[in-house]
């Protein structure tokens, strides 16, 4: 790593960990809102859409926040608009309100997200930088039900916004110290600039980085749904105890994080290319699936389900980093904001679809569920290397 570089890439990971505990805390506080709101599972669930709709308007601004104003001044908007949501929510807003200013911490998430992918994307080894960027996302996501768990102890689940908020504030002190203002960018030229203005309109009808999105959005179903419904599936179908089956979709969360700290370097020192390495997680994802569908008892599915997370782990981190590959230089943040904002829908979607099914013919199908997402995404990916630049091209 270059020198200078450390310090911004070690803010970037911290960040990672916090939009992690941000992630895991949610479970931890759905029962105390419950009961604080006097609502029902359903309503209270609604938080989740809005915050997704505030998530997927970042990806679509993240790209023109990029190109007007730069690294430095897109974190401290991300990042001061994440602080002010967690602030408000921390003072017990009216449940209307709380489910409006999630709107507010879905967009402050999604800029974190979207702007430091593309900040590590053009860094040297950009590969094993996001794959790490996104392991410590699976580091804060497990510590996140912990420290929720801590808190509820002693305060009101507010207090666990307030945390997150404060927390926060020391990380926009840090992009101001260690990020460079935004140099200014060469003049463009008149194509360039009649283009500008439509910079997601431009990236969005490319082929490629349409293609790549779909490719996220069957990801992070897969990813979430695994998630969600494993405890459920574990018990039902294999008659685990809650303890078992609750260590067990913690393992899945650890195998997450463990597959982006070890394949990436390994596969490096094997010489293998990010696409390849790629395709070979995702064999290890439908064999993974398949031997989660076909365990002849509990011990066999549990063990299943660590190596679907451990091989489900570099996929998005690196699909991030040959975002460079799937369109011009120039629209390269737009490309990842669009990739990350669009990831969110499978996100809601298939955890949603899986759920239904499971409901309607039990809960059995979750592990052939599986298996058709992964070959999706083997068909997906298949599509995305053929249309890949050979390296990152200017536009003409």
């Amino acid at each position: 790593m270059r020198r200078g570089l450390w310090a911004p890439v070690a803010l970037s990971y911290v960040t990672f960990i916090l939009v992690g505990l941000s992630a895991g805390v949610g479970g931890v506080l759905l029962p105390a809102q419950i009961d604080d709101y006097g609502l029902d599972k359903a309503t209270i669930g609604t938080q989740f859409f809005t915050f997704s709709a505030g998530f997927m308007l970042a990806g679509s601004t993240a790209g023109l926040l990029i190109h007007r104003f730069g690294i430095r001044a897109s974190l401290i908007v991300g990042g001061g608009t994440f602080v002010l949501a967690g602030l408000y929510s921390s003072m017990r807003p009216p449940f209307l309100a709380f489910v409006a200013v999630q709107i507010l911490a879905g967009y402050g998430t999604g800029i974190l997200e979207s702007v430091l992918n593309a900040y590590l994307t053009d860094l040297p080894g950009a590969t094993t930088l996001l794959n790490r960027l996104h392991a410590f996302f699976g580091v804060g996501a497990l510590l996140g039900p912990l420290l929720a768990t801590w808190i509820l102890t002693a305060l009101p689940w507010t207090a666990v916004w307030l945390v997150l908020a404060l927390v926060c504030l020391p990380l926009l002190v840090g992009f101001h110290l260690t990020l460079p203002a935004r140099e200014a960018p060469p003049p463009a030229s008149a194509e360039e600039q009649a283009e500008r203005p439509g910079l997601l309109a431009t990236a969005s009808r490319q082929p490629a980085v349409l293609l790549g999105a779909v490719f996220l959005a069957v990801y992070v179903g897969l990813e979430i749904s695994v998630g969600n419904w494993g405890f459920t599936f574990l018990v039902d179908e294999h008659g685990q105890g809650s303890l078992l089956a609750g260590y067990t979709v913690s393992g899945y969360w650890l195998g997450l994080a463990l597959g982006r700290f070890l394949i990436s370097p390994a596969a490096t020192r094997l010489g293998m290319t990010a696409t390849g390495m790629t395709f070979v997680c995702l064999a290890g994802i439908t064999v993974s699936s398949v031997l989660a569908w076909i365990a002849p008892g509990g011990v066999v599915a549990s063990v299943s389900f660590v190596l679907l997370g451990f091989w489900l782990g570099p996929i998005f981190p690196t699909t991030m980093a040959v975002a460079p590959r799937l369109t011009v230089t120039r629209l390269v943040p737009t490309a990842i904001g669009l990739l990350n904002g669009v990831s969110v829908v499978g996100g809601a979607v298939f955890p949603w679809l899986a759920g239904a099914i499971a409901q309607g013919v039990g809960v059995w199908t979750l592990p052939p569920f599986a298996v058709a997402l992964a070959l999706l995404q083997l068909l997906f990916w298949w599509l995305v290397v053929g249309r890949m630049n050979p390296a990152p091209r200017t536009a003409s």
